[in-house]
């Protein structure tokens, strides 16, 4: 199996922390990839301060600018294929995309919160840790997913869960929750990486470590 770095395209659209979390596996060798471009929903945004400052290709593509959705997507995914992205990454994405053939497959997500619940148009960012502890939930998490037409609503790759405590804010458990984040993104690039990972339906199914 090849050894070379997987070719990565993150899209974001807030503070950029999960960008941040894959610059820094990335630096330490925790994983084997690189970053060929940054692409952000609105300018001004964190996330690329940290693209400038880790020196990595960014541009911002509004979809204000775009006069349809299939026109938006076209422009963010010409911008992946010109980068030569082998796998694109929404990390803190809020747009929906019209994903193309040539990406079907090729495309995850991470989800603050255990998909299928808490999930879907509107729930992003603090909205979603409110929403758990609303519901009384006892444990929460992340879910790494494929993307499809949909807002979280692929096919899911792994999910890592965390307790939700009686005195939770949606700051605390968000943090808790980012906290497994952090392990859950890169180890789902690094499946997808090996090889490992088939799409069957909804059910996403890893394969044996190829030695």
């Amino acid at each position: 199996m090849s050894t070379s770095p997987i070719t990565l395209a993150v899209l974001v659209s807030g503070s950029g922390t999960t960008l941040q979390n894959l610059i820094d596996h990335i630096a330490d060798g925790r994983l084997n990839a690189r970053i060929s471009v940054v692409i952000a929903s609105r300018g001004g945004i964190g996330a690329l301060d940290r693209a400038a400052g880790a020196r990595l290709m960014n541009f911002v593509v509004e979809k204000s600018a775009s006069p349809t959705a299939a026109d938006f997507s076209k422009r963010v995914f010409s911008i992946c294929t010109d980068a030569g992205a082998s796998l694109v990454c929404m990390a803190g994405w809020l747009s929906l995309l019209e994903i193309p053939p040539e990406f079907a497959g090729r495309v995850m997500n991470i989800h603050p919160a255990l998909l299928p619940s808490f999930g879907g148009p509107g729930m992003y960012g603090a909205k979603v840790h409110q929403a758990v502890i609303n519901h009384g939930c006892k444990v929460s998490g992340c879910t790494v997913h494929f993307v499809d037409a949909e807002y979280d609503n692929g096919p899911i790759i792994l999910q890592r869960t965390c307790p939700v405590l009686d005195d939770d804010t949606p700051k605390t458990l968000a943090e808790r929750v980012f906290h497994e984040e952090t392990i859950a993104y890169p180890e789902a690039i690094r499946l997808y990486q090996a090889g490992r990972l088939k799409i069957d339906g909804r059910r996403v199914r890893i394969g044996p470590e190829i030695v």
